[in-house]
């Protein structure tokens, strides 16, 4: 098998642009439901195998390109720029693909375990991956390198439990025993690292986090860093 070399990739989360000239389909319908965001028992979430991701990228872009919005131009750049970031990430060992649905796909997240070293750390100069490192053990750094869901779920009932993306990410950090989450954001996307934030995630030199004591460099990077079970 070949070896690949991987550069840091930021998190993949839908853009959010007014939608334009292309239908929404698949969603589920909120309707008048008390916990539109995530209802514990509509939405299943279950791991797909990576035969199971090869056959379903197409529906797994179409739902990504579908909760960015946008026309029908932005709509297929986003989707194809997406599949490119997540045929890449699947090759990597300890790949993890968690889905929701209900009758259809309402979200996924995915990630991988991490060492704390190679070119994924690339642009740190060493210190923030070293740092961490120094406070978990190998394989226990999980990077969530994607998180798709419906907008509702990043506007509403962002700090329950029972929010799809939090359940989401819970899961993928128990199912792989993971010390700690990890996921890079790029440094001028202020919506993403507040919509993140909202999740339970906090920068690597947040004193709020008690287990990660670090300075957050400069640099075209953030890094953010979730504590199981959040």
């Amino acid at each position: 098998m070949p070896a690949h070399a991987f550069l840091p990739v930021t998190l993949a989360l839908p853009a959010l642009q007014p939608a334009r000239g292309r239908p929404r389909t698949r969603l589920p319908d909120p309707a008048k439901a008390e916990r539109r965001s995530s209802p514990e028992v509509a939405e299943r979430v279950r791991p797909l195998t990576r035969g199971q991701v090869a056959d379903r990228l197409q529906e797994l872009g179409d739902l990504y390109a579908e909760t960015s919005g946008g026309d029908a131009w932005a709509w297929n750049q986003a989707r194809a720029t997406f599949l490119l970031h997540l045929a890449a990430d699947a090759r990597r060992p300890g790949f993890s693909l968690l889905i929701a649905e209900t009758t259809a796909l309402a979200g996924y997240a995915y990630g991988f375990p991490t060492a704390g070293a190679g070119p994924w750390w690339a642009g740190f100069g060493g210190r923030v991956g070293g740092s961490l490192l120094r406070r978990t053990t190998p394989g226990e750094l999980f990077v969530v390198s994607g998180i798709v869901v419906p907008p509702r779920v990043r506007r509403e009932y962002k700090d329950q439990v029972w929010n799809l993306a939090r359940r989401l990410q819970r899961r993928l950090l128990a199912d792989h025993g993971a010390a700690l989450g990890v996921t890079l954001v790029d440094a001028r996307d202020a919506r993403t690292v507040e919509t993140m934030r909202s999740w339970g995630w906090r920068y690597a030199g947040d004193d709020t986090l008690r287990t990660v004591r670090l300075a957050v460099p400069p640099g075209p990077f953030r890094i953010l860093v979730l504590a199981p079970g959040t």
